[in-house]
């Protein structure tokens, strides 16, 4: 028992190390962590596996596919507008805010889906601001478990305690028992990120950049000034174009008009979910019909004398058919080996190959609008490239001789999931009432929650719900819950906390208690805060009793502190959410965290046997 012991600190001591330094990904570290446990024997393959089935890395990875809903629909961006508006723009208010308000969300839900739920929110905050996402969600996930001690459902270890003063004939805490101290540690834990934990946080500014240099399709429209280009018009029954193919009418050689996309009425079958309509993607034998809503492209008057065709071009009616749901814009760049040098359109076929248009060149900042399909590419030159998303989606992965700007990916996954936020609003405040009301089992709200994401579009895919998940982030947290068996299994916590009460025993009940303070906030930067208060408030209580002190203040310190894990990307699942998001390395945690700690050790210590006497 003892060898095993030692290999399992030894394995922790190597995994923390490990972790701290950084270059090596934190999942494969805590995997091999979770091997070197199962191959000498100190816990079995199933309980390595147990982990993996915890309902809390199933909710966790549930959580960031409810995420990517709310941000893909814009309902991100809304909430954020609205902390900005009360923010005023300046960042060490927002950030007052923004910990203020998980803390309040916190004391009466699960720490891990308020941060879930508000983590889009801040990232799109801080693109509105221009600065770094890094600089708040530190402070958004130190402010869930800040606020969790709030109240008796805030966390889990404030129920392990209560129920364990129950058990054992004391009174038991009523909901609000926990407020007058978590009170205290929440107000600390903002005094101190406003004022010296802000100035300690990392500026990434590659991560800011990443997304700045995508635009949005309107943004595209008005940097490439093509609005006047834009027509849509409708083909009458009288119309000489009727029954003729586009090659047949070579309307980009006569007439230097592209034809962008086709409205046709259904002919024929139930329209039960559709406005009676459906988009033809123009090809050389695409033949026009009676009725037709055509979007072109390109000085579209004489092609509308030429064959009576009627003028629609309300800018509405085309700024809503031309960027949709369905089409959209991107630029692609010509690479310098790229075989598309020296070659124009027309000879690559790009049209019928790619099933996209070309609209414009952007040459050295000159932009080409007329006779685009004939201009002969060159290295550097990007293209204004039009078309359905699949097809563009498809585009960014097929070829090697460009480079596609932005991520269509996303932006096809937003431009399907808007206006859909309503939606998105209402499947998040059901899985946070389901939540706070207990009504089913968290794991199973959120992840109804996040089924419901995906079949109401506001995740446009299983495929883009399984590319929301942060693997990395899941895959640590799985890992490392089995150290916590391996841990109890060999009898470590115990003799850890057996040495701490007979060195401090003989210093009195405060000393103790700073004991049982230190040793449970250390433990629970590695194992979850609910394993290392059921493991140490039966201790707890049990030393205050042969000590002859009331038992309370000893095991709310042990509640108190296993909630207060900020050391650690895998000290709470809240930390690991935003490890990835904001660019963070282990070490931001330990720099900022153990601060923080040691400050709300202090604080604690003096502040729990007031409220709470021995």
């Amino acid at each position: 028992m003892y060898t095993d012991m030692l290999i399992t600190f030894s394995v922790l001591g190597l995994a923390t190390g490990l972790f701290i330094h950084g270059k090596i990904r934190s999942d494969l570290v805590a995997i091999g962590a979770l091997l070197i446990l199962v191959i000498t024997d100190i816990i079995t393959p199933t309980e390595a596996l147990a982990g993996f089935s915890n309902s809390v890395v199933v909710m966790i990875a549930g959580l960031f596919i409810v995420g990517a809903g709310i941000f893909n629909t814009g309902l991100a961006k809304m909430m954020g507008n609205q902390l900005l508006k009360f923010g005023r723009k300046d960042e060490g208010r927002l950030l007052v805010i923004i910990m203020v308000t998980v803390g309040v969300f916190s004391a009466f839900m699960s720490n891990t889906g308020t941060v879930a739920v508000l983590l889009p929110v801040v990232m799109s905050m801080a693109v509105s601001l221009k600065t770094s996402p890094a600089k708040f969600l530190i402070p958004l996930a130190f402010a869930s478990s800040l606020g969790g001690v709030l109240t008796m459902i805030g966390t889990p270890p404030n129920l392990v305690v209560n129920d364990l003063l129950k058990e054992h004939g004391y009174e038991p805490l009523h909901f609000f028992g926990f407020t007058p101290i978590g009170l205290v540690a929440f107000i600390t834990g903002i005094i101190f990120m406003a004022w010296i934990g802000k100035r300690m946080l990392p500026n990434h500014e590659h991560i800011q950049q990443h997304r700045y240099d995508e635009h949005t399709g309107q943004e595209l429209v008005g940097i490439y000034n093509i609005n006047h280009l834009l027509y849509l018009i409708e083909v009458p029954n009288t119309s000489s174009i009727i029954g003729k193919s586009l090659i047949e009418l070579d309307l980009t050689g006569r007439f230097d008009v592209t034809v962008i996309s086709i409205e046709r009425k259904e002919t024929d079958g139930l329209q039960l979910f559709s406005n009676g309509s459906h988009v033809v993607v123009p090809k050389t034998h695409t033949t026009f019909q009676p009725g037709d809503r055509v979007l072109v492209f390109g000085q579209a008057k004489a092609l509308i004398d030429a064959y009576d065709l009627h003028d629609l071009t309300e800018r509405t009616e085309v700024k809503e058919r031309f960027l949709s749901r369905e089409f959209g814009l991107t630029e692609i760049l010509i690479a310098p080996q790229s075989e598309f040098k020296n070659k124009t359109l027309r000879d690559l076929h790009f049209r019928k190959k790619y099933r996209c248009n070309v609209l414009a060149i952007n040459r050295s900042g000159h932009y080409i609008l007329k006779d685009a399909a004939k201009q002969r590419l060159r290295p550097g030159d990007a293209l204004l490239v039009y078309g359905k998303w699949d097809d563009m989606e498809i585009l960014s992965e097929m070829i090697h001789d460009v480079v596609v700007v932005g991520n269509v990916s996303q932006k096809a996954t937003s431009a399907i999931a808007k206006g859909k936020a309503p939606i998105a609003a209402a499947i998040m405040l059901m899985m946070l009432t389901l939540m706070t009301f207990e009504r089913l089992d968290p794991v199973v709200s959120v992840l109804l929650a996040a089924f419901l994401m995906i079949i109401t579009g506001c995740v446009r895919s299983t495929n883009d719900a399984y590319r929301a998940i942060n693997w990395e982030s899941v895959l640590l947290i799985a890992a490392m819950l089995p150290v916590a068996t391996a841990l109890e299994k060999t009898g470590g916590v115990l003799v850890v906390s057996e040495t701490i009460i007979n060195i401090l025993g003989d210093y009195g009940p405060y000393a103790v208690l700073a004991g049982f303070y230190v040793l449970t906030m250390t433990l629970s930067q590695f194992i979850s805060n609910t394993a290392t208060a059921v493991l140490f408030a039966p201790i707890a209580m049990a030393t205050a009793v042969s000590l002859g002190v009331s038992p309370y203040p000893f095991v709310i310190a042990v509640a108190i502190s296993a909630s207060m894990a900020f050391m650690t990307p895998v000290a709470s699942p809240t930390n690991a959410l935003v490890m990835n998001a904001g660019g963070y390395t282990f070490k931001d945690f330990v720099k900022i965290g153990l601060v923080l700690q040691l400050v709300l050790t202090v604080v604690m210590i003096i502040a729990i046997p007031f409220f709470f006497p021995f």
